[in-house]
């Protein structure tokens, strides 16, 4: 071992920053037999040395200076957990060029910028951990990076935005709509006071990027990657999905197709038999697929202080045994190549359409001909509220590509006995 002692900088004292402290501080022998070194937190930066914190901390530790945690030749380790591009993204890379080991849980960051970020911590010899970045406390951005070194990987899928996950369990369980748990869900803390990159997909789209860039050693650009939230789901959507055998779940897919990568965020059906369907609240999950291994999944807490907290340690204590070891630099796999991103339109998937149409002798088979002539097969058409007013049409269909069921949408509209398209969901996990 050729150093002992390791002194930490932590950027950042909110919710996941608290539970860095608290787990550094409070288990400080456990951490240290992890490690193998002594690790000491020497500075902590904060915007304001006068606000109420979560946890009790020596003002002597306290810094609004940036400048004593990166500019200090003695601190070996820098943890960003501040949130949001900047000034993060520059004290990460400010950091990595001052030769010192980061951590950081920051997913848009590592979205937007994670492989040019490693390739500074690649010529600089120092390596950056992000294990924090995707589902919380669930091990799974190092099991792709190690465990899984060896793996073909087709696809990454699953479950990885609590707050979406909450509002859609309490919408199947209490039979609201999305506006009354979104409301609910702001008032326990579920979420966020603007929950726009939550509830619009955007989280979820930064946390694929990054599991695809490592599942497929590909740099997956985020302005690519298909997104769509769940603000359009209503509680009839969820009511008729049960009906049918379904739950309603925000899903974010990528998957492999040679040398293409299909990347995608939105609403999707989920047989009531599937492993994501029983993923509830705000929990996370995650399924691998391999060549050799078949279907792994990764399930449990994906935020919160603590679990987050976890995972920033852990990366810690990861870049502490390097530094104890002497062998920091360790080049890891993910962001390595440019690869070609599927179009969406090119996307094949299942789909699931909620008509209002007249009640009318032909209408049924005005809405058969419309999809037959886009190229879309009907598995089933179910009528249902038929009334004097109008009718619930609710159909299925075989897989089709994207750009051949937005043909069809094109063509119901043109219809006039076609009052509105009211729902148009994808379908997953179906062979």
């Amino acid at each position: 071992m050729l150093q002992k002692r390791i002194k930490v900088g932590l950027l950042g004292l909110g919710t996941v920053g608290s539970g860095v402290y608290r787990i550094l501080t409070e288990g400080k022998t456990t951490v240290r037999e992890k490690a193998g070194v002594d690790l000491e937190l020497e500075r902590i930066l904060v915007r304001n040395l006068k606000r109420r914190r979560r946890v009790d901390v020596a003002a002597g530790l306290l810094t609004t200076d940036p400048g004593a945690i990166l500019g200090d030749p003695d601190i070996d380790i820098v943890v960003e957990v501040l949130g949001g591009e900047e000034p993060a993204r520059s004290y990460i890379e400010e950091a990595l060029r001052a030769g010192k080991q980061v951590v950081t849980a920051n997913k848009e960051v590592m979205a937007k910028h994670g492989a040019d970020l490693l390739q500074v911590a690649r010529e600089r010899g120092v390596d950056l951990f992000f294990e924090a970045s995707v589902a919380g406390g669930i091990p799974i951005l190092r099991t792709l990076q190690e465990s899984l070194a060896g793996e073909d990987v087709e696809a990454v899928y699953g479950i990885v935005n609590g707050t979406t996950n909450y509002i859609l369990t309490a919408m199947d369980s209490k039979g609201l709509d999305f506006a009354e748990v979104l409301t609910e869900a702001q008032a326990s803390g579920y979420a966020e006071a603007d929950p726009t990159a939550d509830i619009a997909g955007h989280d979820a789209a930064r946390k694929l990027v990054i599991l695809a860039s490592l599942a497929f050693n590909t740099r997956v650009p985020l302005d690519q990657v298909y997104c769509t939230g769940i603000e359009g789901i209503t509680a009839a959507d969820i009511a008729a999905a049960r009906e049918l055998g379904y739950v309603i779940k925000l899903l974010a897919i990528a998957r492999r197709d040679g040398g293409r990568v299909e990347a995608r965020v939105h609403p999707a059906l989920l047989p009531q038999g599937h492993p994501l369907a029983a993923v509830n609240g705000v929990f996370n999950a995650v399924l691998v697929e391999g060549r050799a291994v078949g279907t792994l999944m990764f399930y449990g807490a994906g935020a919160g202080q603590m679990p987050t907290g976890s995972a920033v340690v852990g990366d810690v204590i990861a870049a502490a045994r390097n530094l104890g070891a002497g062998a920091r630099g360790i080049i890891a796999t993910g962001f390595a190549r440019a690869g070609e991103i599927i179009p969406m339109e090119e996307v094949e998937t299942r789909y699931y359409l909620r008509l209002r149409v007249a009640p009318e002798p032909g209408v049924l088979g005005t809405v058969t001909r419309c999809c037959g002539a886009g190229g879309v097969e009907l598995v089933s058409l179910d009528v249902k509220n038929w009334g004097k007013d109008s009718a619930d049409l609710f159909l299925r269909t075989q897989p089709a590509k994207e750009k051949a069921f937005r043909r069809v949408l094109v063509a119901l509209d043109r219809e006039p006995q076609v009052y509105a398209v009211e729902s148009a969901i994808r379908i997953e996990g179906e062979g």
